[in-house]
């Protein structure tokens, strides 16, 4: 399993961790259930699209994964203005999710360049 050697694999898993403590006592169980599944959806897209075969298919997965980054810390905004999330905590794990997807941006652009190399490869190989 590569996605377990994935810093941001391991970075988004302790963010979600961290969601699931924070809204543990939360009684709004709506948000309770959106803000936690947003965070899962992270480190699960980066693992589903790692195993993918395609790199087309892996960079489906880290977009899915960095799109419920951009959920994620809007949840995390409204957290804080509604009183649900206290704010240094809150802004703590928005920076901490704008990493991630910084990172899932710089790893889909590389893995967007390679099958871009291997198509021109390909193309200079079968004219």
């Amino acid at each position: 399993m590569r996605f377990k050697q994935l810093r941001v694999w391991q970075q988004a898993c302790r963010l979600s961790c961290d969601i699931y403590k924070m809204m543990e006592t939360c009684r709004d169980f709506g948000f309770k259930d959106q803000i936690t599944r947003s965070g899962l959806s992270i480190p699960s897209n980066i693992a589903e699209g790692e195993e993918r075969e395609s790199i087309k298919d892996q960079i489906r997965f880290l977009n899915i994964a960095k799109s419920s980054t951009a959920e994620f810390i809007t949840q995390v905004y409204i957290g804080i203005e509604v009183g649900y999330i206290e704010k240094a905590s809150g802004l703590g794990l928005i920076q901490e999710a704008e990493s991630i997807a910084a990172t899932l941006g710089r790893l889909s652009k590389t893995k967007r360049n390679r099958l871009n190399e291997d198509a021109a490869e390909y193309d200079v190989r079968n004219p």
